[in-house]
């Protein structure tokens, strides 16, 4: 049994819950802090490639999130006029890996979550805004202190750096939402329609629901509405194709979001004596590596792991950063590598997996996981 009993955590998204969940059921005491008042859905969907799948199943939530959710067989990439430029077979490499790939709505998945964590008899204690005071003395309280506390604004880890990590602008706006169309109107394939320096993205979940991202290069400014954005959205894709439209017009409004795309810079450590930073705190990558919550998941399902392997918890925690570091750096590359593609002066019409072989993809994904 591991001498960490007694964890703390900050930020109950996706590897926050995901770890409260992990740990409670190894028999560790945990106490989850929350800044907002609810549990947040920011973000309209997520695709939870084999690697993530592998954890909800080791959560036990493998079979919930395959029927909530869908099962895109088929990714393709269109040019702004519809014409397909390629196509890559997402079955193929579930295949290699031995698990699905599943689309699901973040709001429901962030249900699901917490609903799990909550049948553990693990309250969230929401509108609790930590400071960095908080984190020293939550340190001297628990056996180990996890910040999952977002990109942006993470209060753990500016507690590891004397000099404040500065999250990266790349250049370009995601205006994101929830569609409700006809079912099968998208043939349960990713649709991805690139244009010049701006991207059109569609992922079919069930039921005739879909989630979607608009982007396109601009300038930070906050000082915008949403809904000048959601306008600029609508005027900029007014003439792209019909599955373009068809989401536009049927989208719900009230799950329209914009957000200004960052990454984080890799790290050179992640934890100082208890307290340490994993998910987007740690090694936020961009959406366009389609890796975000799936590494999220990944930290959750290896931290657990080391501290149930180990009494020594600096061991754990260097030897979690060890396994972890090359493969977040990576995501984080791809999702670089890709925006650079799109977004940049002279963008190349190509798929982000057009490369890769669904044997080397499947090896990426299943990395370090058994």
């Amino acid at each position: 049994m591991s001498r960490t009993n007694k964890i703390a955590i900050v930020g109950a998204g996706v590897a926050g819950i995901a770890l409260a969940i992990l740990a409670t059921k190894r028999g560790c005491q945990v106490s989850l802090f929350e800044r907002g008042s609810t549990v947040s859905s920011m973000g309209a969907g997520v695709t939870l490639w084999p690697n993530a799948m592998f954890v909800m199943q080791q959560m036990g939530l493998g079979k919930e999130v395959k029927r909530m959710g869908g099962a895109p067989g088929t990714m393709r990439q269109f040019d702004r006029h519809g014409v397909l430029q390629t196509e890559f077979d997402i079955m193929a490499v579930n295949s290699l890996c031995g698990f699905p790939s599943v689309t699901v709505l973040r709001r429901e998945l962030m249900s699901l979550l917490a609903g799990a964590l909550d049948d553990l008899g693990v309250k969230i204690k929401f509108d609790c805004s930590i400071t960095a005071a908080d984190v020293t003395k939550l340190s001297q309280e628990f056996d180990l202190v996890v910040g999952a506390d977002g990109r942006m604004k993470s209060v753990v880890r500016q507690t590891l750096y004397a000099e404040k990590v500065t999250p990266r602008y790349h250049g370009f706006v995601n205006v994101v939402g929830v569609s409700r169309q006809r079912e099968g109107a998208l043939d349960n394939s990713i649709h991805d329609f690139r244009g010049l320096g701006e991207r059109f993205g569609i992922v079919p979940v069930n039921d005739g629901w879909c989630y979607w991202a608009g982007a396109w290069n601009a300038a930070v400014d906050r000082e915008r509405s949403g809904a000048h954005w959601y306008e600029e959205l609508n005027q900029r894709f007014r003439d792209w194709p019909d599955p373009v439209q068809n989401v536009l017009q049927s989208c719900d409004r009230a799950s329209v979001n914009h957000i200004f795309v960052h990454d984080i810079d890799p790290l050179p450590y992640w934890h100082q004596d208890n307290v340490i930073i994993i998910g987007d705190a740690a090694h936020a990558p961009l959406p366009t590596s389609g890796q975000g919550a799936c590494q999220a998941l990944e930290d959750a399902w290896h931290l657990a792991r080391l501290l149930m392997e180990t009494d020594e918890l600096e061991v754990a925690l260097q030897g979690f950063y060890q396994q972890r570091n090359v493969k977040t750096s990576a995501a984080q590359l791809v999702g670089r590598q890709v925006a650079k593609k799109i977004f940049s002066e002279q963008p190349e019409p190509l798929l982000p997996a057009s490369h890769i072989s669904a044997t080397e993809l499947s090896q990426f994904w299943m990395q370090g996981l058994k």
